[in-house]
């Protein structure tokens, strides 16, 4: 990916628009847009204006008038990649894209691949890998959570963090690296001690990032919620009260719900991908048995599941047997009694189910009247804030936390290493292993084509 020729393509999304913007970066950005530009207001050259600036005039091909365009001027290292960029906004017909694109490519400019830009926004210093990383998760962030997370990284809340852990290691790596040189003399320029308690704040930290994930897991790609229960439980009912649209069909036969269906509700911020599942039973053909078998994959990919039963004809012991298969497999388990009489006013979850499944949450519903929905709504919400364990900085990309995990892993070798009083050289070699690990995140320390080809491959042509 690392090349220092110039590049352009469409920074706007694909399609017919009121406007299109085509970008174009690199060195010879300005020199080559300015032979296609012509002034609207007499003799002017972009080689000439000063950066941040606007200009109104012509895009010309051979004298050929394309389009009446705004061209603006972004000089190197002040703008986002750090090279010279002029930005093309043109009338959003696709064929005057498609030709200002075809004209650039003429005259020597090729076009940009995925995540080109903010690759060399990288490279050229004006961002760090997670702050890259930032910008493609601020693009496809669809909540308001993914969205705050993606731009307190951007802004570099997380790199900040590595970089002071990273700076605290260095300062005690360089001590160690002094006594090497003058093992012979038998000195120790590194107070073990503020290094026990370095390591110490540093395995507290490591750690408290690293369980953050968690959360910020379910943020990003939201959370998985199934919807589970024997057949004519009223699943689908219940998707279409939390939805407020009937979004799956709804009828007094068995085993109506063949096949798995998702929809996405927001809720305070936070996305939740609802599946209606299958009814769990005995099938009654082949084509139900593959939905009730997706039933289960779904189940076990879920974060939360909302086991929902007929409160008029489900029996004690079948209730907590099903909530005790559930709860074995590690997930968040909500025990929804349905079809409730609303005007009976009673409890109908009996207070033995409660009392034996104190970590369930306990709910009884009428998805057809849409009685208590909103109040489940608000415990799902609740049950979401329970994972974030921090108010500091929130992880949510895999890569960071495999780099976390191996650095938590060192640190704990370099602890039990001094425990074990091994030889200075060592210790030295375990602290730049650990440097290593933390560097990789925000790409301090080189990293990998492939992994850097993997990262900036998944951004759209254009970021």
């Amino acid at each position: 990916m690392i090349s220092n020729d110039t590049i352009c393509a469409l920074a706007t999304a694909n399609g017919m628009g009121a406007i299109a913007v085509i970008r174009v970066s690199g060195p010879e950005a300005i020199e080559k847009v300015n032979t296609l530009f012509r002034s609207k207001f007499g003799e002017k050259s972009l080689l000439e204006v000063d950066s941040h600036t606007v200009h109104l005039g012509y895009f010309i091909d051979e004298e050929v008038l394309i389009d009446e365009a705004l061209f603006t001027v972004f000089r190197g290292p002040n703008s986002y990649t750090g090279e010279d960029v002029v930005e093309i906004s043109t009338h959003g017909s696709m064929y005057i894209q498609q030709k200002v694109l075809e004209v650039l490519n003429k005259n020597g400019i090729r076009n940009a691949n995925p995540g080109e830009y903010t690759f060399r926004a990288f490279w050229n210093g004006k961002m760090d890998l997670t702050q890259a990383e930032a910008v493609a998760d601020l693009i496809t962030s669809d909540s308001k959570a993914s969205h705050e997370i993606a731009m307190k990284q951007m802004r570099g809340g997380f790199s900040n963090q590595i970089k002071d852990l990273r700076e605290q290691i260095v300062n005690f790596a360089a001590l160690i690296e002094l006594e090497l040189d003058f093992s012979e003399e038998d000195v120790e320029f590194a107070d073990r001690t503020k290094l026990y308690a370095l390591l110490d704040e540093l395995q507290e930290v490591l750690k408290r990032l690293s369980d953050s994930f968690v959360y910020g897991n379910v943020i990003k790609n939201g959370v998985p919620v199934a919807i589970v229960g024997a057949p004519n439980a009223g699943k689908s009912t219940l998707l279409n009260a939390l939805l407020n649209e009937e979004r799956a069909i709804v009828s007094d036969v068995e085993g109506t719900t063949r096949d798995t269906i998702e929809e996405v509700l927001y809720i305070n911020g936070i996305g939740f991908r609802f599946i209606d599942t299958a009814g769990i039973r005995e099938a009654g053909d082949k084509i139900e048995q593959i939905g009730i078998e997706k039933t289960f994959e779904k189940i076990d990919k879920a974060s939360i599941v909302l086991y929902l039963y007929d409160s008029n004809i489900m029996a004690d012991n079948q209730i907590a047997n099903q909530l005790e298969a559930l709860i074995s497999k590690g997930k968040i388990v909500f025990n929804i009694a349905n079809k409730i009489d609303i005007e009976s006013n009673r409890d109908v979850i009996p207070q033995a189910i409660k009392d034996e499944f104190k970590e369930v949450i306990h709910l009884e519903i009428s998805a057809k009247e849409k009685y208590n929905i909103e109040t489940l709504k608000e415990k799902l919400f609740d049950q979401v804030q329970l994972l974030n364990n921090t108010d500091d900085t929130i992880v949510s990309n895999s890569r960071h936390l495999d780099a976390l995990q191996k650095t938590l892993a060192q640190v704990h070798k370099i602890r039990q290493g001094m425990q074990d009083g091994i030889p200075t050289d060592l210790l030295a070699m375990d602290l730049r292993e650990g440097l290593d690990y933390l560097g990789a995140i925000t790409g301090e320390i080189d990293v990998d084509e492939d992994i850097l080809g993997t990262i900036f491959g998944k951004f759209c042509i254009g970021k």
